[in-house]
């Protein structure tokens, strides 16, 4: 492959081979790991068959099989992620619904995050919440949690009617290396700012919005120090989404968007989890159910990201 090309002269080309040989070395590094804890759980199993009265053993060889079926399903899960930008990290904006204000989903989420923006209700609980997760595949994993949650429980006032409270998710691509170049016209943006108080020490920041006209997308950011810094965050979020629009819609460029054909995901419905009449989460877009709602709270989502995965793949045409 790298013997057919002047890497020196074509540095559009030599960038595309050294993207999938660096893919190459972490799938090859992957393997490796998995031969190796292999190994370590034969070699546990061995001892453990020598002698039989260390229960110790067993219980290592126990844990260290269950490690090799985590990467097993990790590993077949991440082959399937080769949509556009579902290597990258992802940024996960998390608002509460009008008869709710606790973002309880980041609570979920199996995956460690950094919470980079709070914003606080009036009667202290959380209006919004924005994450970022700087690990590749991280937007690849987590884009199937777009939409809205619902929570629905029993009536706390003796009323026949179940109480719903709902949270909204949004993800975007969070580029871990070199964004794509996205040109947007300054004609085609509306930047508005206002001081917004921090959650830590009463420090006040900028709360900077941007938005596109064209499609009426609105991105901000509150969580950097300066008006700069939360203007250039917010307008990457917006062009991430940008992208992420251009390629669902299937046009070249953002010119091309339908403004009136963008999914809007606050009002697209994912999940719901219910607390009555029966205790379990459905998951409306893949129809998968679990009857224990508690792990699921417990931030075992694992089973509702491979399903969501499974399906984008299905729904692929070759």
């Amino acid at each position: 492959m790298v013997r057919d090309y002047d890497l020196w002269n074509d540095p559009a080309k030599s960038n595309e081979i050294l993207v999938k040989l660096a893919d190459s070395v972490k799938v090859v590094d992957a393997l490796k790991d998995l031969k190796y804890k292999a190994e370590e759980a034969k070699l546990i199993a061995q001892l453990a068959e020598i002698d039989a009265v260390n229960y110790s053993l067993f219980e290592q060889a126990y844990d260290a099989s269950l490690a090799i079926n985590d990467l097993l399903d990790k590993y077949d899960v991440s082959k399937l992620l080769r949509g556009p930008y579902e290597m990258e990290g992802a940024c996960v904006i998390i608002k509460a619904g009008s008869e709710g204000n606790k973002s309880e989903w980041a609570k979920k989420q199996g995956y460690k995050g950094r919470v980079v923006e709070k914003n606080l209700s009036t009667n202290g609980g959380i209006k919004s919440a924005t994450i970022e997760f700087e690990f590749e595949y991280a937007y690849g994993f987590l884009s199937g949690e777009r939409g809205v949650h619902c929570m629905i429980r029993s009536s706390q006032n003796g009323s026949v009617h179940n109480e719903v409270s709902s949270v909204g998710v949004d993800v975007v691509p969070l580029f871990l290396g070199t964004s794509p170049d996205l040109p947007i016209s300054d004609d085609d943006l509306i930047l508005l700012s206002n001081l917004s108080a921090g959650e830590k020490h009463g420090r006040r920041g900028h709360t900077v919005s941007v938005q596109h006209v064209p499609t009426a997308l609105t991105f901000q950011s509150s969580g950097e120090r300066s008006y700069f810094a939360n203007q250039i965050k917010a307008l990457n979020r917006l062009k991430a989404k940008l992208l992420v629009v251009a390629n669902e819609q299937g046009v070249p460029s953002v010119s091309s968007i339908k403004g009136d054909a963008i999914i809007d995901v606050w009002q697209k419905e994912t999940r719901r989890y219910m607390f009555h009449p029966s205790k379990l989460v459905r998951d409306v877009k893949t129809g998968l159910e679990l009857p224990d709602l508690n792990s699921v709270l417990d931030e075992n989502i694992e089973p509702f990201i491979a399903a969501h995965i499974n399906t984008r793949q299905s729904n692929i045409t070759f």
